[in-house]
Protein backbone atom coordinates (compact mmCIF):
# COMPACT_ATOMS: atom_id res chain seq x y z
CA UNK A 1 0.00 0.00 0.00
CA UNK A 2 1.15 3.32 -1.01
CA UNK A 3 2.46 5.94 1.51
CA UNK A 4 0.25 9.11 1.96
CA UNK A 5 2.04 11.94 0.21
CA UNK A 6 2.33 14.13 3.61
CA UNK A 7 2.24 17.47 1.05
CA UNK A 8 -1.46 16.61 0.96
CA UNK A 9 -3.69 18.30 4.00
CA UNK A 10 -6.64 15.99 4.17
CA UNK A 11 -9.79 17.34 5.87
CA UNK A 12 -10.53 13.88 6.97
CA UNK A 13 -8.61 13.60 10.18
CA UNK A 14 -9.65 17.33 11.29
CA UNK A 15 -13.37 16.45 10.86
CA UNK A 16 -13.00 13.61 13.07
CA UNK A 17 -11.17 15.23 15.43
CA UNK A 18 -14.23 17.97 16.00
CA UNK A 19 -16.68 15.37 15.59
CA UNK A 20 -15.62 13.47 18.65
CA UNK A 21 -14.94 16.65 20.25
CA UNK A 22 -18.33 17.89 19.50
CA UNK A 23 -20.19 14.31 20.31
CA UNK A 24 -18.60 14.13 23.43
CA UNK A 25 -20.11 17.39 24.64
CA UNK A 26 -23.19 17.07 23.36
CA UNK A 27 -23.13 13.39 25.19
CA UNK A 28 -22.53 15.12 28.38
CA UNK A 29 -25.43 18.17 27.82
CA UNK A 30 -28.32 14.52 26.90
CA UNK A 31 -30.50 15.12 29.31
CA UNK A 32 -34.14 13.84 30.23
CA UNK A 33 -35.85 15.82 27.63
CA UNK A 34 -35.22 15.43 24.12
CA UNK A 35 -32.64 17.25 22.41
CA UNK A 36 -33.70 20.56 19.86
CA UNK A 37 -33.15 19.40 16.04
CA UNK A 38 -31.01 21.28 13.55
CA UNK A 39 -33.97 22.14 10.45
CA UNK A 40 -32.39 21.78 6.96
CA UNK A 41 -34.53 23.51 4.86
CA UNK A 42 -34.62 23.69 0.64
CA UNK A 43 -36.73 25.27 -1.02
CA UNK A 44 -37.69 24.35 -4.66
CA UNK A 45 -35.61 21.49 -6.57
CA UNK A 46 -32.31 21.34 -6.10
CA UNK A 47 -31.22 18.39 -6.42
CA UNK A 48 -27.47 19.59 -6.67
CA UNK A 49 -27.79 19.87 -2.77
CA UNK A 50 -28.56 16.62 -1.79
CA UNK A 51 -25.39 15.25 -0.98
CA UNK A 52 -24.85 18.50 1.28
CA UNK A 53 -27.66 17.68 3.34
CA UNK A 54 -26.72 13.98 3.74
CA UNK A 55 -23.54 14.87 4.88
CA UNK A 56 -24.83 17.09 7.46
CA UNK A 57 -27.18 14.50 8.28
CA UNK A 58 -24.59 11.72 8.91
CA UNK A 59 -22.63 14.49 10.59
CA UNK A 60 -25.61 15.29 12.82
CA UNK A 61 -26.12 11.50 13.29
CA UNK A 62 -23.07 10.96 14.57
CA UNK A 63 -22.52 13.98 17.46
CA UNK A 64 -26.06 12.87 18.55
CA UNK A 65 -28.41 15.84 17.01
CA UNK A 66 -31.98 15.02 15.52
CA UNK A 67 -31.99 16.34 12.19
CA UNK A 68 -35.05 17.67 10.07
CA UNK A 69 -34.74 17.88 6.57
CA UNK A 70 -37.73 19.86 5.05
CA UNK A 71 -38.41 20.78 1.44
CA UNK A 72 -40.58 23.82 0.62
CA UNK A 73 -42.05 24.46 -2.64
CA UNK A 74 -40.10 26.62 -5.01
CA UNK A 75 -43.15 29.18 -6.02
CA UNK A 76 -43.50 30.08 -1.78
CA UNK A 77 -43.39 33.70 -1.62
CA UNK A 78 -40.63 35.58 0.53
CA UNK A 79 -43.43 36.54 3.28
CA UNK A 80 -44.58 33.02 3.72
CA UNK A 81 -40.91 31.73 3.96
CA UNK A 82 -39.64 34.66 6.06
CA UNK A 83 -42.50 33.74 8.36
CA UNK A 84 -42.12 29.71 8.52
CA UNK A 85 -38.38 31.18 9.61
CA UNK A 86 -39.42 33.60 12.86
CA UNK A 87 -41.96 30.77 13.51
CA UNK A 88 -38.67 28.65 14.39
CA UNK A 89 -36.72 31.34 15.73
CA UNK A 90 -39.37 31.33 18.83
CA UNK A 91 -39.93 27.20 18.30
CA UNK A 92 -37.93 25.67 21.33
CA UNK A 93 -37.37 22.48 20.12
CA UNK A 94 -35.16 24.16 17.07
CA UNK A 95 -31.57 24.39 17.68
CA UNK A 96 -30.36 25.31 14.46
CA UNK A 97 -31.42 26.26 10.99
CA UNK A 98 -29.70 25.22 7.74
CA UNK A 99 -30.62 27.04 4.76
CA UNK A 100 -29.45 25.05 1.70
CA UNK A 101 -28.43 27.17 -1.62
CA UNK A 102 -29.43 28.17 -4.10
CA UNK A 103 -32.79 29.25 -3.43
CA UNK A 104 -34.93 30.51 -6.04
CA UNK A 105 -34.38 33.96 -8.14
CA UNK A 106 -37.73 34.95 -7.12
CA UNK A 107 -35.98 34.94 -3.23
CA UNK A 108 -33.64 37.01 -1.58
CA UNK A 109 -31.20 34.73 0.06
CA UNK A 110 -29.53 37.66 2.09
CA UNK A 111 -32.92 38.48 3.41
CA UNK A 112 -34.20 35.06 4.27
CA UNK A 113 -31.01 34.58 5.93
CA UNK A 114 -31.32 37.58 7.98
CA UNK A 115 -34.57 36.21 9.11
CA UNK A 116 -33.19 33.77 10.97
CA UNK A 117 -32.20 34.42 14.73
CA UNK A 118 -27.91 35.01 15.08
CA UNK A 119 -28.22 32.24 17.69
CA UNK A 120 -30.10 29.69 16.11
CA UNK A 121 -27.93 30.41 13.12
CA UNK A 122 -25.71 27.52 12.77
CA UNK A 123 -24.67 28.95 9.43
CA UNK A 124 -23.02 31.79 10.09
CA UNK A 125 -25.05 33.67 7.40
CA UNK A 126 -26.85 36.34 9.54
CA UNK A 127 -25.48 39.73 8.90
CA UNK A 128 -25.13 39.98 12.67
CA UNK A 129 -23.05 37.06 12.57
CA UNK A 130 -20.57 38.29 10.79
CA UNK A 131 -20.71 41.45 11.95
CA UNK A 132 -19.57 40.08 15.40
CA UNK A 133 -16.76 39.05 13.92
CA UNK A 134 -15.55 42.26 13.88
CA UNK A 135 -15.52 42.58 17.60
CA UNK A 136 -13.54 38.86 17.75
CA UNK A 137 -16.59 37.21 18.57
CA UNK A 138 -15.79 34.24 16.01
CA UNK A 139 -18.15 31.24 18.05
CA UNK A 140 -20.54 30.92 15.22
CA UNK A 141 -18.71 32.33 12.41
CA UNK A 142 -19.48 31.28 8.50
CA UNK A 143 -18.92 27.36 8.39
CA UNK A 144 -16.54 27.30 5.32
CA UNK A 145 -14.34 30.11 6.39
CA UNK A 146 -13.93 28.65 9.92
CA UNK A 147 -13.05 25.25 8.04
CA UNK A 148 -10.34 26.70 6.41
CA UNK A 149 -8.99 28.43 9.26
CA UNK A 150 -9.04 24.92 11.00
CA UNK A 151 -7.22 23.69 7.89
CA UNK A 152 -3.52 26.15 8.93
CA UNK A 153 -3.97 25.01 12.31
CA UNK A 154 -3.66 21.72 11.39
CA UNK A 155 -0.37 22.46 9.93
CA UNK A 156 0.94 23.07 13.50
CA UNK A 157 2.68 26.57 12.14
CA UNK A 158 1.93 29.46 14.61
CA UNK A 159 -0.82 31.92 13.51
CA UNK A 160 0.89 34.69 15.54
CA UNK A 161 2.75 37.28 13.33
CA UNK A 162 2.14 34.18 9.77
CA UNK A 163 2.04 36.21 6.90
CA UNK A 164 -1.06 34.88 4.95
CA UNK A 165 -2.90 35.92 1.96
CA UNK A 166 -6.39 35.56 1.15
CA UNK A 167 -7.04 35.59 -2.32
CA UNK A 168 -10.92 36.26 -2.79
CA UNK A 169 -13.48 38.74 -0.62
CA UNK A 170 -16.45 37.11 -1.13
CA UNK A 171 -18.97 37.84 2.27
CA UNK A 172 -19.35 34.30 3.49
CA UNK A 173 -15.45 32.94 2.79
CA UNK A 174 -12.93 35.67 2.18
CA UNK A 175 -13.67 38.75 4.48
CA UNK A 176 -14.70 35.76 7.85
CA UNK A 177 -11.56 34.08 7.02
CA UNK A 178 -9.70 37.20 7.03
CA UNK A 179 -11.26 38.32 10.29
CA UNK A 180 -10.44 35.12 11.71
CA UNK A 181 -7.29 34.80 11.00
CA UNK A 182 -6.36 38.33 12.68
CA UNK A 183 -8.12 37.43 15.59
CA UNK A 184 -5.69 34.49 15.93
CA UNK A 185 -3.12 37.19 15.55
CA UNK A 186 -1.94 36.31 11.85
CA UNK A 187 -1.28 39.27 9.40
CA UNK A 188 -3.47 39.66 6.50
CA UNK A 189 -3.43 40.86 3.13
CA UNK A 190 -6.65 39.98 1.65
CA UNK A 191 -6.66 40.24 -2.71
CA UNK A 192 -9.09 39.95 -4.81
CA UNK A 193 -9.94 40.89 -8.66
CA UNK A 194 -8.87 44.46 -8.59
CA UNK A 195 -5.61 43.47 -7.33
CA UNK A 196 -2.73 44.65 -9.41
CA UNK A 197 -0.65 41.79 -8.83
CA UNK A 198 -1.81 39.15 -6.82
CA UNK A 199 1.69 37.08 -7.38
CA UNK A 200 3.48 39.71 -5.66
CA UNK A 201 1.33 39.33 -2.50
CA UNK A 202 1.40 35.77 -2.87
CA UNK A 203 4.63 34.77 -3.04
CA UNK A 204 5.64 36.45 0.39
CA UNK A 205 3.04 34.47 2.37
CA UNK A 206 3.48 31.52 4.88
CA UNK A 207 0.21 30.60 4.17
CA UNK A 208 -2.00 31.17 0.80
CA UNK A 209 -5.91 30.73 1.24
CA UNK A 210 -7.90 30.83 -2.21
CA UNK A 211 -11.36 31.13 -3.30
CA UNK A 212 -11.95 32.45 -6.48
CA UNK A 213 -13.87 29.88 -8.42
CA UNK A 214 -11.25 29.56 -11.26
CA UNK A 215 -9.70 26.35 -11.45
CA UNK A 216 -6.05 26.10 -11.27
CA UNK A 217 -5.62 29.77 -10.23
CA UNK A 218 -2.50 29.45 -8.42
CA UNK A 219 0.34 27.80 -9.77
CA UNK A 220 3.77 26.87 -8.53
CA UNK A 221 5.25 30.36 -9.31
CA UNK A 222 2.71 32.23 -6.42
CA UNK A 223 3.54 30.62 -3.78
CA UNK A 224 6.86 30.79 -1.51
CA UNK A 225 8.50 27.89 -1.19
CA UNK A 226 7.15 25.57 2.34
CA UNK A 227 4.23 27.63 2.33
CA UNK A 228 0.81 26.37 3.48
CA UNK A 229 -2.03 26.60 0.53
CA UNK A 230 -5.43 25.82 1.55
CA UNK A 231 -7.72 25.46 -1.64
CA UNK A 232 -11.30 26.62 -1.17
CA UNK A 233 -12.51 26.58 -4.45
CA UNK A 234 -15.32 24.01 -5.61
CA UNK A 235 -15.21 23.64 -9.61
CA UNK A 236 -16.59 21.67 -11.99
CA UNK A 237 -14.62 20.93 -15.02
CA UNK A 238 -14.51 18.78 -18.20
CA UNK A 239 -12.46 15.57 -17.74
CA UNK A 240 -11.64 15.07 -21.26
CA UNK A 241 -13.58 11.66 -21.73
CA UNK A 242 -17.20 13.19 -21.65
CA UNK A 243 -17.58 13.63 -18.20
CA UNK A 244 -16.96 15.83 -15.59
CA UNK A 245 -14.27 16.49 -12.12
CA UNK A 246 -14.55 18.64 -9.29
CA UNK A 247 -10.98 20.40 -8.95
CA UNK A 248 -10.34 23.81 -6.48
CA UNK A 249 -8.42 26.58 -7.32
CA UNK A 250 -5.08 25.42 -7.30
CA UNK A 251 -2.39 24.12 -9.54
CA UNK A 252 -2.48 20.77 -7.02
CA UNK A 253 -0.46 18.38 -8.76
CA UNK A 254 2.36 21.28 -9.49
CA UNK A 255 1.84 23.32 -6.36
CA UNK A 256 2.86 20.40 -3.72
CA UNK A 257 6.03 20.25 -5.39
CA UNK A 258 6.89 23.60 -3.58
CA UNK A 259 4.35 24.12 -1.33
CA UNK A 260 4.93 22.27 2.08
CA UNK A 261 1.07 21.67 2.45
CA UNK A 262 -2.21 21.59 0.31
CA UNK A 263 -4.80 21.27 0.62
CA UNK A 264 -6.78 18.42 -1.99
CA UNK A 265 -10.05 19.07 -3.88
CA UNK A 266 -12.30 16.98 -2.88
CA UNK A 267 -10.94 15.47 0.56
CA UNK A 268 -9.81 19.09 2.23
CA UNK A 269 -11.82 22.25 3.33
CA UNK A 270 -14.91 20.22 2.59
CA UNK A 271 -15.00 17.88 4.87
CA UNK A 272 -14.04 20.12 7.38
CA UNK A 273 -16.69 22.31 6.82
CA UNK A 274 -19.59 20.24 8.08
CA UNK A 275 -17.81 19.66 11.22
CA UNK A 276 -18.01 23.27 11.92
CA UNK A 277 -21.38 23.35 11.39
CA UNK A 278 -21.76 20.54 14.20
CA UNK A 279 -19.19 22.76 16.38
CA UNK A 280 -21.61 25.77 15.59
CA UNK A 281 -24.29 23.66 16.73
CA UNK A 282 -22.61 22.90 20.28
CA UNK A 283 -22.18 26.61 20.63
CA UNK A 284 -25.91 27.78 19.51
CA UNK A 285 -26.88 25.21 22.43
CA UNK A 286 -24.67 25.99 25.17
CA UNK A 287 -26.27 29.68 24.46
CA UNK A 288 -29.27 29.02 24.16
CA UNK A 289 -29.74 26.68 27.43
CA UNK A 290 -27.84 30.02 28.69
CA UNK A 291 -31.03 31.82 28.08
CA UNK A 292 -33.57 29.44 28.87
CA UNK A 293 -34.13 29.11 25.49
CA UNK A 294 -34.46 25.32 24.98
CA UNK A 295 -34.30 22.32 27.97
Amino acid sequence: MATPDPRYLSGLPVKKRILAEVAEAISALSGAAPLPRLVSISIGDTPEVAVYIRGQKRAAEQVGLPFDDQYWPGDITAEDAKARLVAMNDDPDVLGVILQRPVPEHLNVRSLQGAIHPLKDVEGMNPASIGNMVYNDLALAPCTAAASVEMIKATGLDLHGLEVVMIGHSAIVGKPAAFMLMAEGATVTVCHHMTRSVAAHSRRADAILVAVGIPNFITPEMVRPGAAVIDIGINQIDDGAGGTRIVGDVDTEAVKEVASWVTPVPGGVGPVTVAILMRNALTALRRQRELGWTA
